[in-house]
């Protein structure tokens, strides 16, 4: 018993003399449960909702503020016409569109009901689902207040993408995205603490070997092994459980380097910062959750509160997560994801700059 007390308490007290560590620790649960309260959320709230409104009425204009009251839509009227609805829903910039024919006003209160269509992005087939769940019922409120009869305007609902409103389509392309981030991340950060720990990385640098060759010898396995986690993936999303794929492929494959750009940074990083591989895990770990939660993976963006939101802005996987969706469900191309590329390509060029820097600091 003594010497299993000498043991428990050398091992507490290296633990509380890594400071990293003990950081690590003790704020770790409470930021993981700040992300966890504000992220996971069931509700959907500020569906994008383009409008376009052929009746141009006080009626047309109350049904459209209707929607809008609850927060549970934001409107908004696209200076496109109808045909570029498609476009605006590859590029992410509209999640359903509402479309009120200009008959609207004249068919209130007639015998014959008052049809408005309503189209959704079933590459989210949670939200379409929820969006119109909550578009009929505030249709049919409406139009009890307004005509004082029973329910007169008729929903004529239709899903893009993803009719069928299968979950698998939606979760498969964000299974592709996670696993290209947690395996470049992880497995970089620890990759260079492990040749510190093991006593090579002296015996490598003091070799003719230039910190860029050193450096490329070190991603290059990781990358390699990436691309065939993501060929793995993709297989067997498209083969097994049947996920379309419309898109360009080789698309596909280019913005994953890109993306890879980011998360190789970021793992170098971690390793400069870490001095054992169980700091560098740690690191990584807890990078890889904050990225997958505030990512829009399981809960829209668009749902989480805005100071959340904004932070957003620096989560590589977020970008890459539209990428992902839009090439494979809707076939969207360069032109529709322009906006995340451009992001993701400053992120990429950020965080790969700041630890190659770091790291010829460190060995400099």
């Amino acid at each position: 018993m003594r010497a299993l007390a000498g043991l428990i308490k050398k091992e507490f007290i290296q633990i509380f003399r890594d400071r990293n560590m003990v950081r690590l620790i003790f704020l770790m649960p409470v930021v993981q449960m700040l992300l966890f309260g504000y992220v996971v959320n069931t509700e959907v709230r500020q569906i994008a909702l383009d409008v376009y409104d052929f009746d141009q009425s006080t009626d047309s204009r109350e049904l459209v503020r209707s929607l809008a009251a609850d927060d549970y839509f934001v409107p908004y009227y696209p200076q496109t016409p109808l045909r570029e609805m498609e476009a605006r829903f590859k590029s992410g910039k509209s999640e359903m569109a509402l479309i009120i024919t200009q008959d609207f006003s004249e068919r209130l209160g007639s015998t014959e009901p008052t049809r408005v269509g309503l189209v959704a992005d079933g590459s989210n087939s949670n939200s379409a689902s929820i969006g119109m769940g909550y578009a009929a019922r505030v249709a049919q409120q409406y139009s009890a207040r307004r005509l004082q009869l029973e329910p007169q305007i008729e929903l004529r609902p239709a899903i893009l993408y993803n009719p069928e409103a299968k979950s698998v389509y939606f979760m498969v392309p964000g299974i592709v995205a996670t696993l290209l981030l947690m395996i470049t991340v992880m497995l970089t950060a620890m990759a260079i603490v492990r040749e510190r720990e093991m006593g090579t990385f002296e015996q490598l640098m003091v070799t003719p070997i230039t910190t860029p060759v050193f450096l490329a010898g070190k991603v290059i396995p990781f990358v390699i092994l990436a691309f065939a986690e993501l060929l793995f993936a993709l297989a067997l999303g498209v083969l097994w459980f049947e996920v379309p794929f419309v898109g360009s492929k080789l698309l596909l494959l280019g913005l994953s380097a890109l993306f890879l750009l980011t998360t190789l940074g970021v793992g170098l990083l971690f390793s400069t910062l870490a001095s054992t591989q169980q700091q560098a895990m740690f690191f990584a770990w807890f990078f890889s959750i904050f990225a997958i939660l505030t990512s829009g993976f399981l809960t829209p963006v668009e749902n989480m509160p805005q100071w959340l939101q904004y932070l957003t802005c620096v989560n590589p996987m977020r970008f890459f997560m539209n990428i992902v969706r839009g090439i494979m469900m809707k076939g969207a191309g360069l032109l529709e994801l322009g906006h995340d590329i451009l992001v993701l390509a400053v992120l990429g060029t950020i965080a790969f700059g700041i630890s190659v820097l770091r790291f010829s600091k460190r060995t400099g």
